[in-house]
């Protein structure tokens, strides 16, 4: 077989594994997680039987990091095994270096979490094989039954393939949603932390990957999750089978009214804590797909009530010419970049509008890439409130020489808490991704592997110009909706499947379909439940918040 690995080309016999083809490429196998094929991902101890091109994948890369977090998984819950036999785990959501995980029912301490790191690291140091092998679905649907994992039992019991990949490590099965390292000695780089009723798990460094990431304090970012668990007791949803069930007994329509009207709550209260606070001016932040417009229309009708004119701004009218935006290092313009918005002048019609003066805001044109010669003449009355909305609304450099008294920040994004099952979460990023992908599509005229190729570069745009601020928020507000992911699934599933292998995002794409393999497909008369003001409106259409 004639084989490339990284443009290296090299001869093996036919059943050479990727590792074979990894060593006579030259390459140091131990950095390598699996690899990339022009048709998916293959572990390093899969066989090759015909000429193909492989590229490795580490913890440089995104596909490379989430093999290393699933394996690394599969030595905890080892660890937990062994040190309290019998114990529900639950991986939750992602925290600042890491994940969060709880043990239901046990309140830990830094002794059990320093038991568990250090039973781990017992495990990597055995280098024990992940061994795969196919069981057909009812031994798998058994094995669970016995273990009383129901989260699993329910999941699985509507996948359609006949058989399921399960993993074995020292006895342990276990069944992960994508390929595992080799052996538990390919995941040395961890800590754990106690945190509240759980801990967590810190991964590599991404810069430095030789170290465990450093832990960041979050607490209003870790209140927010808080709070959508909470939602989540009241709406009886925690994991995917159980949006299953809400479908099949019919009750998907009570779901989204509870689940909006949860959202109506949160909004209530944030408009009543400016007003009380007597602010001026309301920044609105967070990151792409999160829903910052239509949070901030419905802000507005909220001020409205208690009688105050709320004027929307958004930041992207304060874009500078093209021509003038900072440029990547492969000389595309940098888009994210604070410095791609006319700073200046958001200062100075910030504060000129706080001394009732007129200002002409300025009008962006996407078509021309310029700024419109004409604006819009804004003149604040004494009771009326600006709303600026957009990504690096929460930058201290926009509100440098504000009166800092007159500013109520608002962070907002997509927090999800509803995972696959108790072992297998979905990233809050998957979810962003989904909306922006199906929004994308239907009103930007963007194709599909258009918005997953430029992903990545939007994400570090996000970890640079957005994240770093959004402790710095008065409130943070959750625009996750419980009931979302079967209506993104609705409109996302076929333009997925039709994303080639060529396509610079194909793999993202595959990641994506994985998720959506499991979520339950709903009757499209559901959509017409969701309201015209809801926030998930601004992604499948018929929002009309600003409609006269």
């Amino acid at each position: 077989m004639h084989i490339t690995v990284s443009s290296v080309p090299c001869d093996l016999p036919k059943g050479s594994t990727v590792r074979d083809a990894l060593a006579a490429a030259g390459l140091n196998v131990r950095n390598v997680l699996g690899v990339r094929t022009p048709t998916g991902i293959l572990e390093l101890g899969d066989e090759l039987q015909e000429d193909i091109e492989l590229e490795p994948l580490t913890l440089q890369d995104a596909e490379g990091r989430r093999i290393y977090e699933r394996s690394l998984r599969f030595v905890m819950l080892m660890a937990i095994r062994d040190l309290f036999p019998g114990q529900r785990v639950r991986i939750e959501h992602s925290v600042p270096g890491g994940i969060f995980v709880l043990l239901p029912g046990k309140v830990l301490t830094n002794e059990d979490v320093e038991a568990i790191e250090a039973r781990m690291r017992e495990i990597t140091r055995k280098d024990l094989p992940f061994e795969p092998s196919f069981w057909p679905q009812a031994q798998v649907m058994a094995y669970y039954a016995e273990r009383g994992e129901t989260d699993k039992l329910e999941l699985l019991r509507h996948r359609k393939a006949p058989v399921i990949r399960m993993y074995c490590c020292d006895g342990y099965h276990e069944y992960f949603h994508g390929v595992m390292a080799p052996s538990t000695s390919w995941t040395p780089i961890f800590h754990l932390l106690l945190l509240g009723e759980g801990f967590v798990i810190l991964l590599p460094n991404e810069k430095r990957p030789d170290k465990p990431a450093a832990y960041f304090d979050r607490p209003k970012h870790l209140a927010v999750f808080s709070q959508s668990e909470a939602w989540c007791r009241i709406l009886g949803v925690s994991n995917v089978s159980d949006l299953r069930r809400l479908i099949d007994n019919h009750e998907m329509r009570e779901f989204i009214r509870v689940n909006e009207a949860l959202h109506d709550q949160a909004m209530v209260d944030t408009a009543r804590q400016i007003v009380e606070k007597r602010k001026h001016i309301v920044l609105v932040a967070g990151p792409s797909s999160s829903g910052k417009t239509t949070f901030a229309g419905r802000l507005a009708i909220q001020l409205r009530v208690h009688g105050h004119r709320a004027y929307r701004i958004s930041l992207d009218n304060y874009y500078l010419d093209r021509y003038l935006v900072p440029k990547e290092p492969d000389g595309t313009y940098d888009l994210e970049h604070i410095r791609a918005l006319d700073v200046p002048l958001i200062k100075q019609q910030m504060a000129e509008l706080l001394e009732g003066k007129q200002v002409e805001l300025p009008v962006f044109n996407f078509k021309t890439q310029r700024r419109e010669s004409e604006g819009i003449p804004l003149k604040l009355g004494p009771s009326d409130i600006l709303i600026f909305e957009g990504i690096h609304a929460l930058n201290p450099m926009l509100t440098e020489g504000v009166d800092d008294a007159e500013i109520y920040r608002v962070f907002v994004s997509a927090l999800t808490c509803l995972n696959l099952d108790d072992h297998n979460r979905i990233r809050t990023t998957d979810v962003r991704l989904l909306r922006r992908l199906v929004r994308d599509q239907q009103f930007r005229g963007v194709p599909p592997e258009e918005t997953l190729g430029m992903w990545p570069s939007v994400r570090r745009g996000e970890d640079t110009w957005i994240f770093p601020f959004q402790e710095k928020a008065d409130t943070i507000f959750n625009t996750a909706l419980h009931y979302e992911l079967p209506v993104l699934a609705y409109y996302a599933r076929e333009k997925l499947r039709k994303v080639q292998p060529s396509a610079e995002g194909y793999l993202l794409a595959m990641h994506l379909r994985k998720i959506l393999y499991y979520i339950p497909e709903i009757d499209p008369s559901i959509l017409n439940e969701i309201p015209p003001l809801s926030l998930l409106r601004e992604f499948i259409g018929g929002c009309t918040i600003d409609e006269t």
